[in-house]
């Protein structure tokens, strides 16, 4: 038996990957352990997770792989302050005592931190091959372009290759500071969000604006070739030599200072989220329109901060030229850790390969689960009343009905997701017919900004009569953008064409108000009996009840702190806010204020549902 422990840390969401004998046993990110939102630490609770899962100790590990290189993002650092002295001197002088104290230092820090006892061989992996061989060697394809894209490796911040068989090869690169992940951060900062954690957020405003910017972004700030390559005009920037991501000379061109932190959301705001989200799928689209052009192959890879952008993904599937594509759910750093991992058992090791039509990412079921037993176990050691349902079926049949009432309800339920999405483990659902919905979880529920959208769950075999995608058309992962279908469209008054901005939610745009975009797009994700069976029956009850296949899904957290992890995590979350039951594993805990609430017939038929067979 050859064990693989893959380790990604100390720049944003670090995590840890097991594999053993080529087999993917765990995957997690620290922050879902320590509770602190995207902790860059070295993942000392994710690795003891990672060994628990598969019953080993750290000295049985055979490898342990690092997810880049220290010496050479070192090397990228100490150019870039040379290159741009003496106006980067204050960004060096905060950076030098870091690099020196701990980054340069990760193999003592990796040694000394997990307590290695005994020499184990440690594995730098290039950043970029750790993002390729998380996209490839999980994937469905035995062969397949690589597309890899981010702020910044090492040196690179966008790859193409080829994965063949337990093979991969990069074959371009383009290279720091040319950086379409940056430029994205860049427009994060400036309107306003937090940089490697807000960009989601700028996508998600961007259907509200015009894209009135797109010809200042392109004439101004980038020069982007047909082949989707591009030089950026650094005298608008500050990221190489300062302590901001945009410099004076791009607040003149946007017309003035970068929106305050929770300040209001401004048109300017939305038209620059806009024409950046133009910009950034036409680059998307000619980058793979070229590695196409290059590599001749059908299917296509992904992985890479800017992958998380889901409606350039969705763009690629619909107007590219690769038949399929897949993208790795953790296509961010944290990611990393499982493909420095993966590529040490296929590529280093020369171990083969054969892909897995399904993939071999267990739908991201990579992290922790709680049994019935224990759950019972923290339900009564803090004197929570719940109900024990006798099956499954009883259980689904309850949940639906509660959400076919408008009722919101926390679901916790099996192996923890490896990524930054919900998949249906550590999701919050509700009824997307509801007019209300999204305006409802969003205020009262997440306590987030009302503008950003919700993603639908889906029965994956009736995905295409609700979504513009062909009939068997997978997106397990919530990874894809795609129209709702123009029949389920309602007509719009001559009211909502003069609404401004996010008052354009208050208007109905389709049968399944609550999880379309103002766009009429949608962030879907199909579920299938295979990947979650017990998520597939509920949908499938709900389906029977109303039917509607179509659910809300929207991560299990509030505001600021990370997807939860353990059934103490979802209680806290569910007492402090406006949820109305929380089911954990077959148990059902219904708020009080719910109850109350509920008719005598609601009452009665929530009794029924009680009694066993």
């Amino acid at each position: 038996m050859t064990s693989i422990l893959g380790i990604s840390a100390f720049y944003h969401d670090s995590a840890a990957a097991l594999v053993v004998d080529g087999r993917i046993v765990a995957a997690a990110q620290e922050e879902r352990f320590t509770r602190k939102k995207g902790d860059a630490a070295l993942p000392f609770a994710s690795v003891e997770y990672c060994l628990d899962c598969a019953g080993l100790k750290i000295d049985d590990v055979d490898y342990i792989c690092f997810y880049e290189k220290p010496l050479n993002k070192f090397e990228r650092l100490v150019e870039t302050y040379l290159a741009f002295t003496p106006a980067g001197y204050r960004s060096f002088r905060a950076a030098l005592p870091l690099w020196l104290r701990e980054k340069l230092y990760h193999p003592h820090m990796i040694r000394s931190g997990l307590g290695i006892r005994h020499k184990r061989r440690l594995v730098f992996a290039d950043h970029h091959q750790s993002h390729a061989a998380s996209a490839f060697f999980p994937s469905p394809f035995q062969q397949a372009a690589i597309l890899t894209l981010d702020g910044t490796g090492e040196w690179s911040t966008t790859c193409w290759g080829v994965g063949r068989d337990n093979q991969i090869e990069l074959r371009q690169e383009q290279r720091f500071p040319h950086s379409l992940g940056l430029l994205y951060s860049a427009f994060t900062y400036y309107t306003g969000f937090r940089v490697n954690s807000g960009e989601y957020k700028v996508m998600g405003l961007a259907p509200y604006g015009n894209p009135v910017y797109v010809d200042q972004i392109v004439k101004h700030l980038i020069d982007l070739k047909p082949d989707g390559s591009f030089r950026m005009d650094m005298s608008y920037f500050n990221y190489c030599q300062g302590l901001t991501m945009t410099s004076k000379k791009f607040d003149r061109l946007f017309g003035g200072p970068p929106r305050k932190p929770e300040s209001l959301i401004t048109q300017r705001e939305m038209d620059l989220a806009a024409s950046l989200q133009a910009v950034t799928e036409e680059v998307m689209l000619r980058l793979a329109r070229h590695v196409h052009g290059q590599t001749k192959l059908k299917n296509l890879v992904l992985a890479g901060g800017v992958a998380l952008n889901c409606v350039g993904n969705g763009r690629i599937l619909r107007e590219g030229p690769f038949e399929n594509i897949w993208i790795q759910p953790a296509a961010g750093d944290a990611g990393g850790a499982l493909g420095c991992a993966l590529l040490t058992w296929f590529q280093l090791l020369g171990n083969a390969r054969s892909a897995d039509l399904n993939d071999m990412q267990q739908g991201s079921l990579l992290g922790p689960a709680y049994d019935d037993a224990y759950i019972q176990g923290i339900l009564e050691r803090d004197s929570v009343s719940y109900v024990d349902f006798p099956n499954d079926d009883k259980l689904c049949e309850y949940v639906a009905h509660m959400i076919a009432d408008e009722k919101v309800v926390g679901w916790f339920q099996g192996r923890m997701e490896f990524g930054p999405r919900a998949l249906g483990a550590r999701s919050i659902l509700g009824d997307a017919r509801s007019p209300r919905m999204q305006s409802v979880m969003n205020l009262k529920i997440k306590f987030r900004e009302s503008f950003r959208p919700f993603a639908p769950i889906v029965l994956a075999e009736h995905a295409h009569q609700y979504f513009e995608l062909k009939e068997g058309q997978q997106s397990p992962y919530m990874l894809i953008v795609a129209p709702v279908r123009h029949e389920l469209r309602r007509q719009l008054s001559d009211e909502y064409e003069q609404a401004f901005g996010i008052d354009k939610l208050n208007f109905a745009r389709s049968t399944i108000p609550a999880v379309t975009h103002v766009d009429y797009s949608a962030r879907v994700q199909t579920v299938d009996q295979r990947r979650h069976s017990l998520l597939h029956r509920l949908l499938t009850k709900f389906y029977e009840r109303t039917g509607c296949a179509v659910l809300v899904n929207t991560s299990f957290n509030v505001r600021g702190e990370p997807i939860v992890c353990t059934p103490d995590d979802a209680l806290r979350c569910f007492r402090m806010t406006d949820m109305d039951a929380l089911v954990l594993g077959k148990f059902v805990v219904v708020k009080q204020s719910s109850q109350q609430n509920a008719s005598q017939h609601e009452r009665d038929q929530h009794l029924a549902a009680f009694s066993p067979d």
